[in-house]
């Protein structure tokens, strides 16, 4: 569902679509989102539209860049430490 909000405003109705669930199923999905700070709602009548709040995504982001550079250096270290055990094994 949020990829789908990537692009666009949409109605639960819509965020729903793809999905083999009911619409109070896909409802109850949006109100997870929209309790986490990851989208808005606005009600006209009947139909809810739902739009992407990037502002937490862009922190989540942040905050996950500053381990992905941890872990590739160990994750590296690590390779290296495997490959230089292999070469030892060979010989």
């Amino acid at each position: 569902m949020v990829d789908q909000l990537a692009s666009g405003e949409r109605t639960v109705s819509e965020l729903a679509a793809p999905y083999a669930m009911s619409l109070a199923a896909a409802s109850k999905h949006v109100r997870v989102l929209e309790d986490a700070g990851l989208l808005s709602r606005t009600v006209e009548g009947r139909v809810h539209r739902c739009a992407l709040e990037r502002r937490p995504l862009m922190q989540a982001l942040s905050w996950l860049r500053t381990y992905t550079d941890f872990w590739d250096q160990r994750l590296d270290a690590l390779e290296d430490l495997l490959n230089t055990e292999d070469d030892d094994d060979r010989h």
